[in-house]
């Protein structure tokens, strides 16, 4: 091994890669660079690059003189727990019920304010770890910054003289730390200040000559009140602690101003940061709280104090790669001929080099960050060119590895804001840099909240969306969690009590169907029949879409769990039936509410009356033909400009219509570069960083790109399976993704050639199930026995069977 490089382990065999799902489909087996790569510092924030372990995230900027990566943790909100249950509450309801009942909409839209008048509490950053290493912005040379999405690393290169810097930042889920390797390639040359600093409450200082602690705290309320200070409550308290570890012969550490840490003459230094709380659930108050910050993370890191860097770096390659090469996707626009000519050529133009891993790098030894792949990849390239760039030109090169890189980044963001234990990914993720942040950066149920868990279960990450199930519990009255198996424990009481929720919410109605009152179709309003503008009226789309979906569900699991003659469902089915069904609009369109009211802004982001084609499943090419070109004409008619996060939610919703030419529209309409200084100027779009732009920066656009180019893929109910449903044929000629879910926990492969499918692999995991499976018109009924991997060509014929062994990691 030469000197400075590191080794660690990798992991065992994954679903993607079980020799039985190998297939024929091009280039498919070709590793691609998973990088988001820039030629510079961040100047903005939506510059710099996130990282996070599910609860502890940060943004590393990357300057040269001095960097930041600017900090945050999942449990800082502004507010205490309360019971903020409104007495005025009901005589407000029936006050809207009548105004309603009487069409006196825009009256009810005014009244119904008073239902909500309580401002919801604020997402807060945590701090900075600053480094200031003195040196000057213009000196420096071949800077380098990237995101590895693989290994879930940020790296900054760069030169100054003759000397070579490097940083290396990771965010540890088994550990819980925020690491940060600094090194140089001659020794005795690395020296920096490092001090924390936060916008909120707080006190830092150092302790000893290689921690500093800092201790604060979130505002007990948004705005704290005017007066009297005992009036504003204790808020969440909050400790980070940075440990300093430093190699080299002649390196020292003195302390600056009782609060700064300054390095001189270090060979390398490792900066370990824990973070903790005294956040103890939603129901407790901070002041009633029994945790103490500053002790958690002192012991988090007296755990990881005699681990080396490379220790560390194993076990979060270990634990983020178990989920993350879960699913993998390659698209290509050229024919694999043509990409064998390409990859030939440049195979002549670089040294072969002996494998070091026999195996293939299974379950053996690999370097990281070899110079050699770096300068292999940027001379098949041709020149360096940042991710900012391939944005800008994506709509005339329409790139498909761009494509793959935001499918994965995706999946990549959700690991690394939602996972087992932590709050849920709120609309920023997990990173904030500001204390009034846009929207609050909170889970917005609209729609925003659901579309970041869309790519859970069909992208391959059920794991990442256990922290939605304990929000949604955390709402119920009595806040209980379960342990047990997930469907008979947790969803199904869930599902349950939200259903009861709604036949108690539900009332009789116009026509005899039931129905709520007041209703509204999300931050969309209407022209009344007398010509005022309002948004509460009874029964939305939205409203009888949801209700569906949730009735369904309850109905479907009760069949699994032998509970469907229970009067409970039998109650559920009745009121099911009695739902209004969806209508369609004077002009083709599925109508937005109850009434065909006169739409004043046709071109709305929200698409909230599509919901049931979308998540939802009542809207169907096969059983309601009519509703879908009807949810055809409402797209139209919607217009294809929007925010980020409304552009994704049209491209699933075009996928659900078997539309791949509108579907990949989509696709290049997000697609687009966005300038931070003049964001006003854009609508949806990208961020240099990838972040999806509204504008500002929300995080659901990113999660709902993954799950659509999920969908774009694979689609899936109860009983059916639908192959490249809108896959662009001569967009991405030849592909190949692996690892994707179907409902009833079936993992699915798919290969495709000149446009065509090739053969598509199938997996059920713990049961037998019977699919029927689509392409094209092409309809085969067929059994999956759990443990078997099957191999259907592309007339959907069985043509391989064989039986996964135990031990694959799944």
């Amino acid at each position: 091994m030469g000197e400075g490089e590191e080794w660690v382990w990798v992991r065992p065999p994954m679903e993607a890669d079980v020799e039985c799902w190998a297939g024929g489909g091009g280039e498919t087996d070709d590793a691609r660079p998973l990088k988001v790569q820039f030629s510079e510092p961040a100047k903005h924030w939506t510059d710099a690059t996130p990282i996070g372990n599910g609860r502890l995230g940060a943004m590393v900027w990357g300057g040269v003189a001095s960097e930041t990566l600017q900090l945050n943790h999942d449990t800082l909100w502004t507010g205490v727990p309360g019971n903020y249950t409104d007495p005025d509450a009901p005589p407000v309801l029936s006050k809207v019920r009548e105004l309603v009942d009487s069409g006196q909409y825009a009256e009810a839209s005014s009244a119904a304010f008073g239902l909500s008048d309580h401002p919801s509490d604020v997402y807060q950053p945590l701090g900075d770890i600053n480094l200031n290493f003195g040196d000057s912005d213009d000196a420096y040379v071949a800077y380098e910054r990237e995101l590895d999405l693989t290994t879930a690393t940020v790296s900054v290169k760069y030169t100054l003289g003759d000397v070579e810097f490097t940083r290396e930042h990771f965010s540890s889920n088994p550990h819980q730390v925020l690491v940060t390797k600094i090194s140089a390639n001659k020794s005795g040359c690395l020296s920096f200040i490092v001090y924390l600093d936060s916008k909120l409450h707080h006190h830092s200082s150092a302790n000893g000559a290689n921690q500093i602690i800092m201790e604060g705290s979130c505002p007990g309320k948004r705005i704290p009140p005017k007066g009297n200070e005992s009036e504003n409550p204790s808020g969440i308290k909050f400790s980070a602690i940075l440990e300093l570890q430093i190699g080299g012969d002649d390196g020292k550490v003195q302390v600056l101003n009782d609060r700064k840490l300054k390095v001189d003459g270090s060979d390398w230094a490792v900066l370990l940061l824990a973070a903790s709380s005294s956040f103890d659930g939603p129901f407790t108050k901070p002041s009633d709280s029994k945790k103490d910050p500053t002790s958690a993370c002192l012991n988090t890191l007296s755990s990881v104090r005699n681990m080396s860097y490379s220790q560390l770096l194993a076990y979060h390659l270990d634990d983020y790669q178990n989920l993350f090469h879960r699913v993998t996707l390659q698209l290509s626009k050229i024919s694999s001929g043509a990409l064998e000519e390409k990859r030939l050529a440049f195979l002549n133009q670089i040294p072969l080099q002996n494998s070091t891993a026999s195996d293939g790098g299974v379950s053996g030894l690999v370097k990281l960050n070899s110079s050699k792949v770096d300068s292999s990849a940027k001379l098949m390239d041709g020149t360096f060119k940042s991710t900012a760039e391939r944005v800008k030109s994506f709509k005339d090169d329409e790139d498909p590895l761009l494509v793959e890189l935001l499918f994965h980044y995706g999946r990549y963001l959700l690991i690394s804001c939602s996972r087992p234990g932590t709050l849920i990914a709120n609309l920023q993720g997990i990173w904030n840099k500001d204390t009034e942040p846009a929207w609050d950066a909170a889970p917005h149920l609209n729609i925003n909240l659901q579309m970041n868990y869309w790519p859970s279960l069909s992208c391959n990450l059920s794991e990442c969306q256990e922290p939605l199930f304990d929000f949604i519990a955390s709402l119920a009255v009595n806040g209980n969690k379960t342990s047990k198996g997930f469907l008979e424990d947790k969803a199904y009481p869930l599902l349950a009590g939200c259903a009861s929720f709604l036949l108690d919410w539900l009332i009789e109605g116009h026509g005899g169907y039931l129905e709520t009152n007041p209703s509204t179709s999300p931050e969309h309003y209407f022209i009344a029949p007398d010509g005022k503008t309002a948004s509460v009226s009874y029964s939305s789309t939205m409203d009888m879409a949801i209700i569906k979906e949730v009735f369904s569900a309850v109905i479907s699991s009760a069949e699994v769990l032998g509970r469907s003659d229970s009067d409970f469902i039998k109650h559920i089915e009745n009121a099911l039936s009695r739902l209004p069904p969806t209508r369609i609009a004077r002009d083709g369109s599925i109508m937005e509410w109850a009434q065909d009211f006169e739409d004043p802004d046709v071109h709305h982001r929200h698409l909230s009356h599509l919901f049931g084609l979308f998540p939802g499943h009542t809207i169907t090419i096969e059983k309601t033909p009519d509703l879908c070109k009807a949810a055809a004409n409402s797209l139209y008619k919607r217009g294809d400009i929007g925010p980020g996060w409304s552009t994704t939610w049209k491209m699933a919703l075009w996928a659900r219509l078997h539309n791949s030419e509108h579907a990949y529209k989509m696709v290049r309409q997000l697609i687009n570069l966005v300038d931070p200084d003049h964001e006003g100027d854009f609508e949806g779009g990208l961020y240099s960083n990838l972040f999806t732009a509204h504008p500002p920066f929300q995080i659901d656009g990113n999660f709902g790109f993954t799950a659509a180019i999920a969908e774009m893929l694979v689609q899936s109910t109860k009983h059916d399976l639908y192959l490249l449903p809108a896959l662009p044929r001569e967009k991405w000629a030849e592909g190949c993704v692996k690892g994707l879910k179907a409902r009833g926990n079936v993992t699915v492969n798919v290969c495709w050639k000149k446009g065509e499918l090739h053969e598509a692999c199938f997996w059920s995991k713990n049961e037998n199930c019977l699919k029927r499976l689509h392409y094209r018109g092409t309809v085969a009924t067929v059994t999956l026995t759990h443990g078997n991997i099957y191999r259907f060509n592309n007339h959907l014929k069985c043509v391989k069977t064989c039986f996964l062994k135990e031990g694959t990691f799944f």
